[in-house]
């Protein structure tokens, strides 16, 4: 069965990102059970114990946790050509591996993969970024969960833009450990078909960011979103759809269009 979620960022410096709720997990936690949403994704600056007792103080279960404070606050990434800036980067990251574990989640490596940057070649970064991939996802599977790898548009990386090149990226991995996050938001910007996309790349999606075209919440943009709910029905595809989007008008108001837009498009069986 399909479940919703819906975004917090606990991170100061991300503030003005594509995150439904800020600053508190408690009042986030409160403000989703009361919607009716599943679970919670979270964004947070490090571990921090206070989670899971909002968590578990709310009924909600945790979607996926989120590693991009590792560049938004500390400016780390596994394609630095410099080999101590990419081991602090795993380093942090499995930190946070080991935090979304202890809350039944999977973590997500998003903005934290980097581009190929001048002093590198593409080879030499999709090498590195292999590896920190391989690390992390050994160390989720020995924890009992995926590693989530998203395909970002190409404003924001010069790696893998599309599913289809993402997917055939992790099938030449070791590790059979890693899902891929179908952002709809970037594939808007890089898919011919947003439907075909996901067809394609079938059970390797593990999650998947329920936003619109312009990054608000379903709904508010021009997305079509009937034959992607079809497409992922028909894959099977029995995750969470999370709502990665900005707070427009509000939170309250996109948290509260997101719940709309799901039971819509996710109708609950009889």
């Amino acid at each position: 069965m399909i479940r919703s979620a819906i975004t917090v960022s606990l991170v100061p410096e991300a503030k003005g990102g594509p995150f439904v709720f800020w600053d508190r997990i408690e009042n986030a936690c409160q403000a989703a059970a009361e919607l009716g949403f599943d679970a919670i994704e979270i964004f947070p600056a490090a571990p921090d114990p206070a989670v899971r007792a909002a968590v578990e103080a709310s009924g909600l279960a945790v979607a996926a946790v989120g590693t991009g404070a590792g560049w938004v606050k500390h400016q780390l990434r596994f394609t630095d050509p410099d080999a101590a800036t990419r081991a602090h980067a795993i380093e942090f990251a499995r930190e946070i591996v080991d935090f979304a574990a202890e809350l039944g989640a999977p973590a997500i490596i998003g903005s934290m993969q980097g581009r190929v940057e001048p002093e590198a070649s593409r080879d030499e970064a999709l090498g590195w970024l292999s590896e920190a991939l391989e690390t992390l996802a050994a160390r989720a599977e020995a924890r009992g969960v995926h590693l989530l790898y998203e395909p970002l548009n190409r404003y924001e990386t010069n790696l893998l833009n599309r599913l289809e090149d993402a997917a055939c990226f992790l099938l030449s991995l070791r590790t059979p450990n890693v899902r891929l996050l179908a952002d709809l938001f970037h594939m808007n910007l890089e898919e011919k078909s947003l439907p075909e996309s996901i067809r394609a790349a079938g059970r390797l999606i593990g999650h998947v960011h329920f936003a619109d075209s312009n990054r608000r919440a379903i709904g508010l943009g021009h997305t079509d979103m009937e034959p992607i709910a079809t497409a992922l029905q028909e894959i099977g595809y029995n995750g969470y759809v999370s709502a990665e989007v900005l707070p427009y008008p509000d939170s309250h108001a996109a948290a509260q269009q997101t719940i709309t837009a799901f039971r819509q498009f996710f109708p609950s069986p009889c």
